[in-house]
């Protein structure tokens, strides 16, 4: 599925080919932290079929407790997460952010993982009140 992504103030610009199907929630901490939420939704997808068409993106490397070291990319004028890969040499998997994919309605998680940080109040929403805007 071809798809395209900005950031909020639309200064990046992207589009990539990705499998529909391999979209996830992350539960873990630092997914949390970073994206300010309870979870964070990404669409893994290798770093030969991701093209940035504008802008700079800035990184952030973030070193996990295991000691592994993930690039955190995002734009550097509104903040907005673009994806995060592996800092090591060779080809890569990127995390995009699906909140920044355009077809992001589409793109409906399939997985759950780090499940044991989950927030036991994220898991089931539908009972809340809603209001279609603010």
């Amino acid at each position: 599925m071809k798809v395209d992504g900005s950031c909020h103030c639309g200064y990046i610009t992207y589009s990539a080919e990705v499998d529909s199907d391999a979209a996830l929630i992350c539960h873990c901490t630092d997914c949390q932290t970073l994206s300010g939420s309870a979870y964070r939704t990404v669409l893994p997808t290798p770093d030969k079929d991701f093209q940035l068409h504008s802008g700079k993106l800035k990184t952030y490397v973030k070193t996990a407790q295991s000691g592994r070291r993930r690039a955190q990319t995002f734009c550097p004028e509104c903040g907005s997460p673009i994806y995060a890969a592996p800092v090591d040499d060779g080809p890569k998997t990127l995390n995009l952010r699906i909140g920044t994919i355009r077809q992001r309605a589409e793109l409906i998680p399939k997985l759950q993982v780090w499940h044991r940080s989950a927030l036991p109040w994220a898991q089931d929403i539908h009972d809340l009140p809603a209001r279609e805007t603010q």
